[in-house]
């Protein structure tokens, strides 16, 4: 586990790599050298800022990753043409007056090229503007690490196949990427709510980007629905942060969080966002996810959660993108209106997609410590807390294992 200070040093460097990307690819052009180039100064950077950090860490990124240009360009069996580059090309070492545009935006569309495939458009998203590293993102994906290394690389290829340029798309391509670009920006955020690695419950740095981007899309696509809706899904969800943890880091779960926590004007602005969408034709996954999640808000009490309403949008929302991570919550919800019995027979035949993951063991347990069988209730937390690599999750589970063996 790392130390308060490798983790914080971690989160800068998250925050820095897509607006330094984004600098050098709008200047100079050349996506997969310019990513490589980042990625290169980030390993730099993790080795040297332990010791002091610099004056301007964002101007030394950009310095030391120009610099890894400039070797690129000038690298043995390079062109002429690279030549010609570098020559009018300067490393300004001190970067002291940067760009203030923000890239993200064009960074993230530009990573949803349709030349291509969906899951490389999402990888090559999540590692350029996310900042995930690629175990991160393999872990999303629940594919092996070497796959999703691949996978990025040819993503990268692409691009520059392509001949793509760091520019936005004009509005008919943003609308026809849009999808890609939402679907992202939800991993992104669900990765910093409930990190799949390391010593933290969430990940504040990742949220706190995802729900930033999204406003900025909303900006340039108010007009779209399912934009606005992932946006009021992110604060309804973001406004438990404060609840969701113990001071020592262990999660509570949501019917235990004390809800006088919960930031009650992020909910108010989630419920007027999705209020003003909200029968604008038919709703989208991240509309009926938001309406999940305004319904909690909305409850004062675990018990006085509205259970029928959650399980009927869980049923228009798996009619609509039926997914095993869907079948997964809506079986919590059946078992809270038609008892366990009924959540744990949805559960069969999950093992399959969601066997890899803790997340289906957790369920489980919880369903089965609901109908009183505690043996059964104990293996499944058991294989939940041997599957997560999040500390404060794995820590929860075997408090879990420790109470079913007292009962």
């Amino acid at each position: 586990m790392g130390s308060p200070r490798e983790t914080r040093l971690e989160d800068l460097l998250r925050t820095l790599a897509p607006q330094v990307l984004g600098v050098l690819a709008r200047t100079h052009g050349q996506f997969d050298a310019c990513e490589d180039a980042v990625q290169e100064a980030l390993l730099e950077a993790a080795l040297q800022w332990p010791s002091g950090l610099p004056d301007n860490p964002k101007a030394w990124l950009m310095a030391v990753a120009s610099r890894r240009l400039v070797d690129y360009y000038r690298s043995e069996g390079a062109r002429r043409a690279r030549e010609e580059r570098v020559a009018a090309m300067t490393v300004d070492l001190s970067y002291s007056s940067l760009p203030e545009a923000d890239d993200t935006l064009t960074l993230m569309f530009l990573c949803c090229h349709p030349a291509l495939s969906a899951p490389s458009q999402l990888a090559l998203t999540l590692r350029a503007v996310g900042g995930l590293t690629t175990a991160e993102i393999a872990s999303a994906f629940m594919v092996p690490e070497s796959t999703m290394g691949q996978r990025i690389s040819r993503a990268k290829q692409g691009i520059q196949k392509a001949g793509a340029t760091f520019s936005m798309p004009p509005a008919s391509e943003r609308k026809a990427r849009l999808g890609v670009v939402l679907h992202v920006l939800y991993l992104i955020f669900n990765e910093g709510y409930a990190a799949s690695s390391g010593p933290s419950l969430q990940r504040e740095e990742l949220t706190t980007e995802a729900t930033r981007v999204a406003r900025l899309l909303v900006a340039v696509a108010p007009h779209e629905p399912e934009a606005v809706g992932l946006l009021a899904l992110m604060l309804l969800t973001d406004s438990r942060r404060t609840a969701r943890a113990l001071p020592d880091g262990t999660p509570v779960p949501l019917a235990e969080q004390d809800r006088r926590l919960w930031n009650r004007t992020q909910i108010e602005e989630g419920i007027a966002l999705l209020s003003s969408v909200l029968g604008r034709g038919a709703a989208g996954p991240y509309q009926l996810q938001a309406a999940i999640a305004a319904v909690h808000a909305e409850a004062v009490s675990g018990e006085e959660t509205d259970w029928p309403q959650i399980l009927a949008l869980y049923r228009v929302l798996e009619a609509v993108a039926p997914s095993p991570v869907v079948t997964l919550n809506r079986a919590v919800a059946v078992a809270m209106v038609h008892g366990p019995a009924a959540g744990l027979d949805l559960l069969v035949g999950l093992d399959g997609a969601l066997g890899r993951t803790h997340r289906l063991d957790a369920v489980r347990g919880h369903l089965l410590e609901m109908s009183g069988a505690y043996v059964e209730a104990r293996a499944a937390y058991l294989s939940a807390a041997k599957k997560t690599g999040s500390l404060p999750e794995r820590k929860y589970l075997m408090g879990k294992v420790a109470r079913m063996d007292e009962q």
